[in-house]
């Protein structure tokens, strides 16, 4: 398969196919006659596995990692699972403080008055000022 055709298969630009490979997550390629690149079904899975893995927040070094992973007859289960739990757990991490943004962002929004006049609570609480610009 050339890099189109795989680029088809697994929902990845040439481009992104390229940096993979540049990055060391994928097996490389066998290259033709002409220097074309050459992919078989393992890189074909190998790259479905990475687009996947992005989509569900996985880093390029996780990536690695869990590319790794399907190429080891040797893997366990476990690790991948602890892996994937760890990811939650970071997920979740992220989750609690944007929702804690969003309530603070919620809370300023609440606190200005939103209307023609130069007093803004919003902007004295993000400058760190603790008056209005009318007492400046």
């Amino acid at each position: 398969m050339n890099i189109s055709d795989v680029a088809k298969k697994t929902g990845l630009t040439s481009k992104a196919i390229r940096f993979y490979e540049e990055k060391g997550l994928v097996t490389p390629p066998l290259r033709t006659g002409n220097g074309y690149r050459s992919y078989s079904a393992k890189q074909l899975d190998e790259l479905t596995l990475l687009r996947q893995a992005r989509q569900v927040g996985f880093n390029l070094d996780e990536c690695r990692e869990m590319v790794s992973l399907f190429n080891s007859p040797q893997r366990h289960s476990s690790e991948v699972k602890t892996r994937t739990l760890s990811k939650v757990a970071e997920i979740e991490g992220h989750i609690t403080k944007l929702q804690l943004m969003r309530q603070n962002l919620l809370d300023l929004a609440a606190s200005c008055p939103g209307d023609d006049g130069a007093d803004c609570p919003i902007i004295d609480h993000l400058a760190g000022c603790c008056h209005s610009a009318k007492s400046r």
